[in-house]
């Protein structure tokens, strides 16, 4: 017979009180403070043959999923991070009070600790002849039933901690996010770099085109600003002042809606190298996203969706102008604002009196261009207008030199030649200024402190970010941001 979980939840809670007031009434404690652990349930499965030929006597632990009473015997799965482990009770082999208390008050959810020797049972499944047990945790909230597990996306994402305890292979993107995270600042450290920390609480924000979170330091008497970009601007004052190779990888936090690849907090990395422009980024990142490939996946191919993309550099390098010739089959280069506004409404798209040039092209290439680069692509020579950190391009007047990877059809990435010239770097941030009166809520501010680094005198440099929680989607075939965040941020309950 197995254990039914129907009825409300206040009767559910009621009989576990009940059980819960048992088990003390008995003199045990169902919330100790430690259990000593010999073995884990993997240890247990590896080394099987020779525990159980030499009888070792075992301490698990784990999270009961399941019971099954059978008369004078009971089984139920514990699992902890390592699998799962079948307990084996019977009434002959313990005291059969301790032995009905099992049966009679644990149940799946709560944590509990067994001891015993491994043997093999007649339907051949490896378990665990327990002498003694012990609650660890009585669970109060059931487990879902366990015919139907947990499938609603919006408790799996708000109860994440359930989300884990009952479906396990979740936890192989965590763990996969660790390793990405490990790998990624190993890379950069073999590559020379120094991983340093920037201020999160900042009392300007910039370094990108985002609306910002704002909050008040009382004992300053100021307002700050969360960050809305890696700590683009004093990574590159660390430039100036003789660090040559530095990287930070750390939260960002954005006043923006959510989407399958938009989480207000996200987890950014950026890195500035002196004496390089884009060119050599580009080849940077094509390929230390190719050996990420090989690290996780063994080859630079990796599954994502009905796709296959394939790491391997080069990756193919199309311009702004290029992309939207390619994708909507009309030369917009030279185009006035008119006259991208009036293309921008005849597909459909639409376009805010406050927007420039340069934000409309940006809109076409987003609606239009990026969700048809699914192999890697760089997308490069954007609009100066959007780009007032970047520097002038080198031939083509009204673009600057940077370029953004492109994969599986959204944005893997942003970086510049940045711009090193203190009084162009005014201008620019003059002009985003203007940008904001009309109205424009995510255009940059003027930063003094910054703009004086660059006139100590900042070297040629490249700039890169990489948002971290789309790296990890990449690398683990999701397709939704909160699916590789443990605590997305959610709608409040209802």
């Amino acid at each position: 017979m197995s254990e039914s979980q129907g009825g409300s939840v206040e009767k559910i809670r009621q009989d576990k009180e009940e059980k819960l007031e048992r088990l003390r009434e008995a003199g045990l404690n169902p919330y100790p403070h430690s259990f000593e652990r010999s073995a884990n349930a993997g240890e247990c499965i590896a080394n099987s043959d020779a525990w159980i030929e030499e009888e070792r006597e075992v301490q698990v632990a784990g999270r009961l999923m399941g019971k099954r009473v059978m008369g004078k015997t009971s089984f139920g799965h514990i699992q902890d991070a390592t699998g799962r482990l079948q307990l084996f009770f019977r009434r002959d082999n313990m005291d059969e009070d301790h032995y009905m208390r099992f049966r009679k008050l644990a149940e799946a959810g709560d944590h509990v600790g067994a001891t015993g020797v491994l043997f093999i049972t007649k339907t051949g499944e490896l378990s665990l002849r327990v002498k003694d047990w012990t609650m660890l945790s009585k669970a109060m909230l059931p487990l879902p039933e366990k015919f139907h597990g947990l499938t609603d996306q919006e408790i799996r994402a708000r109860q994440r901690y359930l989300d884990l305890a009952v479906n396990p292979e979740v936890r192989t993107h965590f763990e996969l996010r660790s390793r990405i995270f490990a790998f990624t600042r190993r890379y950069f450290e073999e590559q020379g770099f120094i991983e340093v920390e920037t201020p999160a609480l900042q009392p300007l924000y910039g370094g990108a085109n985002a609306r910002p979170f704002k909050t008040r330091h009382n004992a300053l008497d100021m307002d700050l600003y969360l960050r809305i970009a890696g700590g683009e601007l004093y990574l590159k004052r660390l430039v100036t002042g003789g660090m040559e190779k530095v990287f930070e990888i750390g939260k960002v936090f954005r006043n923006e809606g959510m989407d399958r690849s938009h989480n207000p907090e996200f987890t950014m990395l950026e890195a500035y190298v002196a004496y390089w422009d884009y060119y050599p980024m580009m080849e940077f990142v094509e390929n230390f996203y190719a050996a990420l490939a090989r690290e996780i996946h063994g080859d630079t191919k990796v599954p994502y969706g009905e796709d296959v993309i394939d790491m391997a550099a080069p990756w193919p390098r199309l311009s702004y102008y290029e992309a939207v010739e390619k994708y909507t089959g009309r030369d917009l280069e030279g185009a006035s604002r008119d006259e991208l506004a009036a293309f921008a409404k005849e597909k459909g798209l639409s376009v805010d009196d406050a927007w420039g040039w340069g934000k409309i092209l940006d809109e076409i290439s987003g609606e239009l261009v990026e969700p048809n680069l699914i192999q890697p692509t760089f997308l490069m020579d954007h609009p100066k207008e959007i780009s007032p950190l970047a520097k002038d391009h080198r031939d083509k007047p009204g673009l600057v030199e940077r370029f953004e990877p492109f994969i599986a059809g959204f944005e893997a990435g942003n970086a510049f030649s940045e711009l090193n010239d203190p009084g162009e770097q005014r201008r620019r941030f003059e002009s985003q200024m203007g940008l904001k009166a009309k109205g424009d809520e995510e255009a940059q501010v003027m930063d003094e402190d910054y703009l004086r680094a660059l006139e100590v005198g900042m070297p040629p440099t490249a700039g890169l970010g990489i948002g971290m929680d789309r790296l990890v989607m990449l690398m683990t075939d999701t397709q939704h941001i909160r699916d590789v965040l443990l605590f997305p941020h959610m709608r409040p309950e209802a």
